[in-house]
């Protein structure tokens, strides 16, 4: 062994050409002390190389290992954030599940309530509409008794007055001389001289009415002249209506049956119907107590209501162009009142 180390000293100063081999291909080996002496001065490079190399290739591997360490710490504190914040929108979930469980409740409690209220409400809805259809029902029973009470309170008025004749248009006055009495038998005696001598004719009452006279009001208040008998008024009332023009001293006046306010009421209702018919030569007399009379192609019709009359034109074209306009006004007059209603 000494004499190869000298043999290898000896040798240093020569140079000594090599071809390396290949680093890839060299698989790194290991080396005891007893070899690495024995080694040439180009093995020692080449182990140099390779152990730098190698080292080099350590750190590398190191560094990449460092690098993915921190990418995995960096990956793991990614993912435990991303835990907590889980946790956290798991937290808050629960709790919104939670509050929204409970605003269910509360809006079932709620509607649940309303429910039981609305029901409530409609059984007094209910209970009001049938109150108000039996108040209705019950106003309409009495304004159908008040109806009838009036046409009984009219028919009754008009039994009592019916023998009574009404002058319309002596002056305020001019009763002081003889008297109302005295006055109707002037009336007689001026336009009727023969009834004047009937001897059966009898006053049994005489009043102006109303019986307080309206200094305001211009024209004379009306007398009323209650006969005896129901037959004498008629006859009085015929030849009124035979001589048309009754005068008291020269005066115009006039005698009429004396009725109801109802009784009047429904008479002027016919007015205008009655002054087409008289334009057009129909005849029209309104009757005792409140029916329209008048003579249609040679015919005597009598009404006792428009709605009769109605449906009669309805059927006669003539008729009914000639009443056209007087019908229709009545109709609008009606509908007007029963909005005012």
């Amino acid at each position: 062994m000494p004499n190869n180390k000298r043999k290898n000293r000896g040798n240093k100063n020569k140079e000594v050409t090599m071809t390396p081999p290949n680093e890839k291909d060299t698989p790194i080996q290991d080396y005891e002390d007893d070899d690495i002496e024995e080694m040439q001065e180009a093995d020692l490079k080449k182990l140099i190389r390779t152990l730098r190399s190698s080292q080099k290739q350590i750190l590398e591997l190191h560094k990449s290992l460092m690098d993915k360490i921190e990418n995995l710490s960096r990956e793991n504190e990614i993912l435990r954030r991303n835990q907590n914040e889980t946790k956290q929108l798991v937290q808050q979930e629960t709790v919104l599940v939670t509050e929204v469980k409970n605003s269910i409740d509360q809006m079932k409690n709620t509607i649940e309530s309303l429910t039981n209220r609305m029901g409530e409400a409609e059984e007094r809805i209910s209970d009001l509409e049938d109150r108000e259809q039996e108040r209705i029902q019950s106003d309409q029973r009495k304004e159908e008794e008040i109806r009838n009470l009036k046409h009984i309170v009219g028919n009754l008025q008009d039994t009592i007055k019916k023998p009574n004749i009404r002058v319309l248009g002596v002056p305020e006055g001019m009763e002081r001389e003889k008297g109302l009495e005295g006055l109707f038998s002037e009336i007689l005696a001026e336009n009727f001289p023969g009834l004047e001598k009937d001897r059966e004719i009898l006053v049994q009452e005489a009043h102006r009415t109303p019986n307080k006279h309206d200094q305001k009001r211009s024209s004379p208040r009306h007398v009323v002249i209650k006969l005896s008998t129901v037959k004498h008024k008629e006859k009085i009332l015929k030849c009124a209506r035979e001589k048309r023009q009754i005068t008291l001293r020269g005066s115009p006046i006039r005698l009429t049956a004396d009725f109801s306010s109802e009784t009047l009421k429904a008479r002027r209702e016919w007015r205008d119907i009655a002054q087409v018919l008289r334009e057009n030569n129909c005849q029209p007399r309104i009757l005792y107590p409140a029916k329209l009379s008048f003579v249609n192609e040679g015919e005597i019709k009598t009404f006792h209501c428009k709605q009769k009359l109605k449906e009669f034109v309805a059927t006669r074209p003539a008729l009914q162009k000639m009443l056209k306009d007087v019908l229709h006004t009545e109709t609008q007059k009606h509908g007007h009142q029963y909005e005012r209603r």
